[in-house]
């Protein structure tokens, strides 16, 4: 991709040395080194659109993880749901949810130049990170996997030859404890070591009425070691080890809207929170939710410089396993009794490439890229003690009194033989859905890049990339609900769907003979079904598994991607650009109990006997995304004031849409998703101690093409996420005093204008008896009723001592603004709305040491 340079927020401050003041021409100089173009080059001159947030601005702004970049980025937002192992990032509108384990992210996320292939493989403090450089648009053809909506690097500092180091703790409300640190120190000339690890613990922010405890809690601490060789003549190796635990409940869901399944669980003597007390941080549950993750890998990175051409090889293997336990149906009835998943994780990736110069005017880089990842997951979710009951009220209120669980299992067995069959069977405790899914990823590419500056200033840039990528998927699912498996439309129950369409056409007002006469015609149609209205509540149906005759589960495919720019250096202070790129993210693989056999292959698999029953179409996978981007824009630098504009168009095609269902996700491609848009961002320093930044994005998003969403066409739509503006006000003020010492003050504003959060919700979505969606009408309304908008203030007052020691008080979100994040379908309780609240107001103090 490409753009401008930019910092944003309190960035051009955070530029200042760590352990001194600058003087004001040194503020907005080019002191800031990224790696956004996989060469070190100055902020300034990096042709790329890259935010860079460094290590003094996470200080100060009290940024705990990847969570609370989103309050200096504007561009960027980021969501933590369902678990602590689920981080959805979204750029310039553009990204899909880290739910799902088949899905890696359209907004790449690396660390030291490793690939991150989902969000849990990184959640935590960042005491050794020199900056985050977050960067806009597609990045394909530098960055070898999945960077078709943009990608957040971290860096983090090498090892140093001069012994050092930082120690910090924090104390915040609801006893929130942070204690993170860093040493680093020679061990010989030419190695240096470093060491950086923290703990992260805080009681849990909301309180559950039901069991007593605490949820939305951190207890979280990671460790990372790493080794340097310099042999001081061009041969570099650096070893990085690195291990994270968390160990946390979470994230509680609050009731948004109730429906008649939320009136059963109040008849078994349950709750759940009434809409209004949404944001009164309390919720309901009948057992804690459980999040054991870890994260372990390491990596090696050797550079060899020989002098016109510098080698790099990166090597690399991460382990994730991810064991959670959630009360998902978000009350304190035992409803569903466990949704439990074992996920693990193993990612081997290999990089090489040379930078190389010929000349002082052509600068190239040639590289290639493999990818090799193995991923297992196992789901068991059952019904709870209370699911039978709940059940029987649901069945009786939807039938008018007509039905109930007794009667149906007796007459269902008695019309198959055996009025026993089923006696006892419906909605047992323990029955439900036992998952198991597997899927390897093996992916390479070949990428290049030239930069020709064919006059003075004026360089023309190149590059391509070609990728290739195979995906082999295979699952052992199986249902043990045996009201799921109940075919309404099997022949056998002819007499009971005639004998309820006699009574229910008398109950209308017809006579007897017409009556008969029209339950007589209609008892074997599957529109007229009677029992259509229980479908709902057959929630784990067969599944259909994978590989079959019809379905192998492999998706190959490949793809090449371009960028083509023109930069200009106008005078030494104004820097123009013109830029093209496209970009890649290769097919998805739907790892959830909603997985179903598209409409085709539904056919096929109906036409030979295989199709299970009550199998529905949907959808396996995902088509890969092409993304393009078009930009122009203007930089400038004239030492106490810079400003930077860039206008873009950005596309995507086939967008990898992942919408949860209440039970699973709809995994779906938009024919063709757009972003029209604007990104400022400058600095100025009208007096010495005091800075000011200011940051906007005016984004014009919408779904040119999305046929066949989980609510039809929504083409011409705005998609759901993408706030129209999003601004970002920073000050920092640094008073020298005449002992050495310092006073900063620091804040920054982040707004986004009101925006739909979801496009709809497809548990309110009306379907047919053959699953065909008849009427979204509810479904769209519920996604245009509840919207988000940010108000968010951050602050921090820090005293700052020429000795290294500092000491602050800080605060997050100050106005306490509240917010949903997002809402979806309640598991288990059709009808009925849940969502996600933010994070209220956090405050505390601080205390660190360098050395």
């Amino acid at each position: 991709m490409i753009g401008t340079a930019m910092a944003t927020s309190a960035w051009s401050p955070a530029a200042m040395a760590q352990d001194a003041p600058q003087a004001a021409d040194e503020v907005f100089s080019d002191e800031i080194v990224v790696t956004a173009t996989k060469r070190e080059q100055t902020l300034q001159d990096v042709p790329v659109a890259v935010s860079v947030t460094t290590s003094e601005t996470i200080e100060r702004a009290q940024i705990r993880d990847l969570q609370d970049l989103q309050s200096v980025v504007p561009s960027l937002r980021v969501n933590q749901l369902q678990s602590s192992a689920n981080t959805n990032f979204y750029i310039r509108g553009f990204g899909n949810g880290a739910n799902n384990a088949g899905i890696e992210p359209s907004v790449g996320l690396f660390i030291d130049g490793v690939y991150r292939s989902r969000s849990a493989a990184m959640i935590a403090d960042f005491p050794d990170v020199e900056r985050i450089e977050v960067l806009r648009g597609p990045q394909s053809t530098l960055f070898g996997k999945n960077a078709s909506a943009g990608v957040i690097s971290i860096v983090t500092r090498k090892p140093e030859f001069t012994f050092g180091g930082n120690v910090e703790a924090s104390y915040g409300n609801y006893n929130a404890v942070v204690v993170k640190g860093r040493v680093t120190g020679p061990v010989s000339d030419t190695v240096a070591v470093s060491l950086a690890g923290g703990l992260n613990k805080r009681d849990g922010i909301v309180r559950d009425l039901a069991t007593g405890g605490r949820t939305n809690e951190r207890d979280r601490w990671f460790a990372r070691g790493q080794l340097l060789f310099d042999n001081n003549d061009g041969l570099e190796v650096r070893l990085i080890g690195d291990y994270g635990k968390i160990d946390e409940n979470c994230c509680a869901a609050v009731n948004l809207r109730q429906a008649l399944p939320t009136a059963a669980i109040f008849a078994l003597g349950g709750a759940v929170n009434a809409p209004d007390e949404k944001y009164d941080n309390i919720t309901y549950n009948n057992f804690e939710s459980s999040n054991n993750i870890k994260n372990w890998g390491f990596s090696g990175q050797i550079d060899y410089d020989l002098g016109g051409t510098k080698l790099t090889s990166i090597t690399a293997y991460r382990r994730g396993d991810v064991l959670t336990n959630q009360d998902s149906d978000f009350s304190s009835a035992d409803l569903l009794g466990r949704n439990w998943q074992d996920l693990r994780i193993k990612t081997f990736t290999q990089e090489l490439r040379a930078n190389f110069d010929i000349g002082d005017r052509l600068h190239g880089l040639i590289g290639a890229y493999y990818f090799n990842e193995k991923i297992s997951q196992n789901n068991e979710v059952y019904w709870g003690t209370q699911a039978r009951p709940y059940a029987d009220l649901l069945i009786q209120s939807l039938s008018g009194g007509a039905l109930s669980i007794p009667m149906l299992e007796t007459t269902f067995g008695a019309l198959e033989g055996d009025p026993t069959k089923y006696a006892g069977q419906f909605y047992l405790p323990g029955t439900g859905l036992d998952e198991a899914y597997k899927l390897r990823n093996e992916a390479w590419s070949l990428f290049g890049q030239l930069d020709f500056e064919v006059a003075p200033g004026l360089t023309i840039t190149g590059g391509i990339n070609y990728t290739h990528d195979k995906k082999r998927f295979a699952t052992n699912t199986t249902s043990s609900d045996t009201f799921a498996g109940i075919d309404f439309d099997s022949a056998a129950y002819t007499p009971l769907r005639q004998q309820l369409l006699y009574f229910g056409a008398l109950a209308q007002g017809l006579d007897a003979a017409t009556a008969g006469a029209y339950a007589a015609a209609n008892a074997d149609n599957p529109a007229a079904n009677p029992l259509n209205p229980l479908r709902a509540l057959q929630y784990f149906p067969p599944f259909m598994n994978v590989p079959n005759a019809v379905e192998d589960g492999k998706v190959s495919d490949g793809n090449v991607s371009y960028t083509a720019r023109v930069a200009w250096d106008m005078t030494p202070s104004v820097n123009v650009y013109a830029a093209f790129a496209t970009g890649y993210k290769a097919a998805s693989i739907n790892l959830s109990r909603d997985s179903r056999p598209t409409p085709a292959d539904l056919a096929q698999l109906r036409a030979q006997g295989l199709a299970v029953t009550n199998l529905t179409a949907g959808s396996r996978y995902a088509n890969p995304e092409d993304s393009t981007v078009y930009e122009f824009g203007v930089k400038g630098n004239w030492g106490i004031v810079s400003a930077n504009v860039a206008v873009f168009k950005q596309i995507i095609k086939n967008f990898q849409s992942n919408i949860f269902t209440g039970s699973g996700f709809f995994l779906a491609n938009a024919g063709k998703q757009s972003a029209v848009g604007i990104e400022f961002e400058g600095s100025a320093k009208p007096i010495d101690p005091l800075t000011l930044t200011l940051s906007m994005t005016y984004l014009d998003a919408k779904y040119d093409s999305f046929l066949l969403s989980a609510f039809g066409d929504l083409s011409g739509t705005r998609p759901a996420g993408a706030s129209p503006l999003s601004v970002t006000f920073g000050a920092e003020y640094v008073q020298p005093l005449d002992n050495g010492d310092r006073i900063i003050l620091r804040g920054d504003y982040h707004y986004e204008a009101l925006f739909q959060i979801n496009e709809g919700l497809p548990g309110l979505v009306v379907r047919d008896a053959t699953g065909a969606v008849t009427d979204v009408t509810a479904a769209l309304a519920a996604g245009r009723e509840f919207k988000q908008d940010i108000n968010d203030v951050n602050a921090s007052l820090t005293y700052a001592m020429d000795n290294g020691l500092e000491f602050s008080i800080w605060g997050r979100n100050l106005l306490d603004n509240r917010s949903i994040l997002q809402i979806f379908d309640s598991p288990a309780q059709p009808g009925s709305i849940s969502g996600y609240p933010n994070q209220p107001r956090t405050y505390g103090v601080a205390a660190r040491y360098r050395f």
